[in-house]
């Protein structure tokens, strides 16, 4: 039987398991990235491992999140990763030289290799041919000392592209598409292959796009073949030596098939507050709009870029709208300068903004109370861009500039004909603002800031859990919902100060009244019902909650990368037997799990006795062996000890 892309590559670098679905598979992985709002606790953990050297390809340390510096933590933090860089020998992407994702497609992935990324939307260099996995920062640790990453071998998903994109749709509608039909719960264990004739007419950057937000999916990744553009892409980077053709073989097997005619397709939007509610802009058009953003690691490459200012060419932004435009990285900047789209941009009246993730973490730009804020990037969930009240939309550059023009979502298939912005034959190359490590680093001496202090370590998993129901809390509660971004983001390396931000949004007593319990010696539990820990791949959303006493997250469903934060900082992460009785637990109730140690070492379900329902609710918290371990050790850091 013959391999996909994805088989191919897993299989290439497995170095044990299986690739049938489910199997505990473990990949040597060649590269590795983080950001700084992830990267600081990840490099403070590597360190806590104790190894003297890499064992990556390649491994790079991008500043993209926090460079607002509001207060000394972000600038103190960046200086703690370049010397951490300058003392392990990884590369140093400094503040200013673009978004972690936008950067790595540009100078770095590569066909067929693996790339492990501290940041949920790492698939973006699936558009390339990589196998680009988001996780938690411990696990990208424990790949720059030991070389591999433990997963569950995904389910394949084939989705077979026909015919070419209309005028006026855009790669995003592709995506948006993907999310119209699989929503984004109920497809953890999977990956998303794209094959198909009409694949060879969407270019590397458009591909990003597809597998960049297919992480809204909850997919383990998303992959295109490497082909004639990609070969076409690498050589203008300069880098066509990186060149492997990778297609799948005949007779490939796959869990499922979709079929998407690009021909059909329509521009198209996700409302508020998730990028699964998506609905044609035809209906929604005349909503009037107060915020247009274009940019993020989704699409601000060139071509969105020069496509948005030849859409805005000699016309000006409507008086009502606050038009932000950001490149995704200098190289991308320093083009659309060169070729006079970011003059037509100004002249239209948009703010320039850094390159780097800015409004989509929401740093920075936040729109007024009770606005619509129509923006490119991958997540709009429920008070991410600053503003609690604010409504944000998820479109392609072409549908953002013409709102940026009418002040109103508007179907830029009326706007006349299409502008058609070529991929360019060749980029200039300017990597002086990636600091290599020096030759020598035994000198090397690391920059603690006050800020920094070292990851806190869980005891070994208790006989049994007494405590409370502390919080009860609805479906998709995303990773935003438990540890804020925006300039919460400057205490990730604080844990006893960013835990009192958890849960602020959802109820701004959480901590405090964990705090209170685990004083009592009363474990707190977290209900929760579908797809819990949806979004981000940050840790800290496990990391706090473990600090505040935290022992067991009780859901019908968890995503994946948070399932696995949550077991590698010795949480149990548990799900209900039959979701009914998800209904039968109220907040403040009375919890007791008597023999846990016992039934997650043989595997079996968990009694959860509610004492103040008088109500014993059955568990299952299903584990591979290295991941039951690493519970029962109380995390990865104890485990690997």
């Amino acid at each position: 039987m013959g391999l996909s892309v994805a088989q191919k590559i897993l299989d290439a670098h497995k170095v044990s398991g299986g690739l049938t679905p489910g199997d505990e598979l473990v990949v040597k992985i060649d590269q590795t990235l983080t950001q700084d709002a992830t990267g600081t606790m990840a490099y403070l953990e590597f360190e806590a491992i104790g190894v003297d050297a890499l064992a990556t390809e390649l491994s790079v340390s991008y500043v993209d999140h926090n460079t607002l510096q509001e207060g000394f933590e972000n600038a103190d933090d960046h200086k703690y990763l370049q010397t951490i860089a300058a003392k392990y020998g990884l590369l140093y992407s400094r503040a200013g030289n673009g978004i972690c994702h936008q950067v790595h497609l540009e100078r770095f992935a590569c066909p067929g290799k693996t790339l492990l990324g501290a940041d949920s939307h790492t698939p973006t260099a699936g558009g390339i041919g990589s196998i680009a996995i988001g996780a938690g920062g411990l696990d990208i640790a424990v790949a720059m000392a030991k070389g591999t990453f433990t997963l569950a071998a995904p389910r394949v998903i084939r989705v077979v592209l026909t015919g070419e994109l209309p005028s006026w749709v855009a790669a995003k509608d592709v995506v948006l598409e993907m999310l119209r039909r699989l929503t984004t719960k109920g497809n953890v264990g999977s990956l998303v292959e794209y094959d198909g004739p009409g694949v060879s007419s969407l270019s590397v950057p458009e591909r990003a796009t597809i597998t960049n937000m297919g992480a809204e999916l909850g997919v383990t990744t998303s992959v295109f073949p490497s082909d004639e553009a990609t070969r076409a892409f690498l050589v203008a980077q300069g880098r066509g030596d990186a060149y492997v053709e990778l297609k799948a073989d005949e007779g490939a097997s796959y869990a499922s098939t979709i079929e998407i005619d690009l021909s059909s397709l329509e521009p198209q939007v996700a409302t508020p507050h998730s990028p699964g509610n998506v609905k044609y802009v035809k209906e929604l058009e005349g909503t009037k709009v107060d915020q247009v953003c274009i940019g993020s690691c989704t699409n601000s490459s060139y071509v969105d870029l020069m496509t948005a200012a030849a859409i805005l060419e000699g016309k000006t932004v409507h008086p009502d709208v606050s038009l932000v435009v950001a490149p995704g990285s200098r190289q991308v900047f320093g083009m659309i300068t060169a070729d006079g789209g970011l003059a037509k941009l100004i002249a239209a009246g948009a703010r320039i903004a850094e390159s780097a993730c800015g409004f989509c973490i929401g740093m920075g730009q936040a729109p007024r109370t009770d606005a619509v804020s129509v923006r490119t990037n991958n997540r709009n969930f429920f008070g991410r861009s600053g503003t609690k009240s604010a409504g944000i939309y998820l479109v392609s550059p072409q549908v953002a500039a013409a709102a940026a023009i009418t002040g109103r979502i508007t179907d830029p298939r009326a706007l006349g004909e299409a502008p058609r912005i070529a991929m360019p034959s060749s980029f200039p190359v300017d990597d002086s603002m990636i600091v290599k490590p020096p030759a020598d680093r035994s000198g090397v001496e690391i920059y603690r800031g006050p800020n920094i202090g070292d990851p806190p370590v869980s005891a070994p998993l208790a006989e049994w859990i007494a405590g409370q129901a502390t919080i009860k809390l609805g479906d998709k509660i995303t990773t935003d919902d438990i540890s804020p971004a925006g300039t919460r983001l400057k205490y990730r390396s604080n844990v006893p100060k960013y835990a009192e931000f958890v849960f602020e949004a959802r109820d701004a007593t959480f901590s405090s009244r964990c705090v209170e319990n685990k004083e009592k010696g009363v474990d707190n539990v977290i209900v929760a019902g579908v797809s819990y820990g949806q979004g981000s791949s940050r840790e800290h959303a496990a990391i706090c909650p473990m600090f505040l006493g935290v022992k067991m997250v009780v859901a019908k469903s968890i995503e994946r990368i948070h399932r696995a934060n949550l077991i590698n900082f010795g949480i149990v992460p548990a799900t209900f037997v039959d979701e009914a009785d998800y209904d039968s637990i109220e907040q403040g109730d009375a919890l007791v799990v008597e023999n846990l140690r016992a039934a997650i070492e043989g595997d079996e379900r968990i009694a959860l006795v509610d004492q103040t329902r008088g109500v014993t609710i059955k568990l299952e918290c299903p584990l591979a062996e290295k991941a039951r371990a690493i519970l029962l050790a109380g995390g990865m850091l104890n485990y690997i000890k």
